[in-house]
């Protein structure tokens, strides 16, 4: 149902309304035009806001990917856990964040399975954003003395390249197996006990 005509028409506004009606038509059918129909106005006040089919659709990825950065963000800086815990329980966050996206929602899901392919910034920038988060935690473990690696950076680098199967959309497939839960869990445990001091 389109929101009401009187309503300002914002860029918030509009990419609710692409997130809708790329759940409907998914991500290779959803047109500019069914979204500007969709809020009951002219395609061309929807280029206003974005020049391209492909800057909304990002804008829309970018919207939806922030929402699993906040979360994350709000493990990766607080103060009370240790540093192995706390990277054990930003991985299990980012593991199930994954998960529930590609089976919650799986028409966004391939939009931003489509971003990754086209080599995105916007998928870069995500993807930038979790390794700066691991590096925040390795780095908390380096100075309480819980965690050791001599390069920070290039550590939480390869934790999340370790666990890539884990929260790759490649992998999408892999996530439904009934002993996921099990792989995650070891390789988990595997790389938590190769950082620590």
């Amino acid at each position: 149902m389109p929101p009401a005509a009187a309503e300002p028409l914002t860029p918030e506004r509009i990419l609710e309304t692409t997130e809708e009606v790329l759940r409907r038509y998914g991500p290779s059918k959803a047109t500019v035009v069914d979204v500007a129909r969709a809020l009951g106005v002219s395609h061309g006040s929807v280029y206003r806001h974005f020049p391209s089919k492909a800057a909304l659709r990002e804008a829309v990825t970018d919207r939806w990917l922030a929402k699993s950065v906040v979360q994350l963000e709000k493990i990766a800086s607080a103060p009370a856990e240790t540093a192995p815990s706390k990277l054990e329980t930003w991985l299990e966050a980012l593991f199930e964040a994954k998960r529930h996206k590609a089976g919650d929602d799986p028409e966004l899901f391939a939009t931003y399975t489509v971003l990754l392919a086209e080599n995105s910034g916007v998928v870069d920038h995500h993807l930038s954003q979790l390794i700066d988060q691991l590096a925040l935690i390795i780095s908390e473990g380096v100075e309480a003395g819980s965690l050791t690696a001599p390069d920070v950076p290039a550590a939480a680098r390869a934790v999340f390249d370790a666990t890539g199967r884990f929260h790759d959309p490649q992998y999408a497939a892999d996530w439904l197996s009934p002993t996921i839960i099990t792989e995650f869990e070891a390789v988990t445990a595997l790389v938590i006990r190769g950082l620590r001091a």
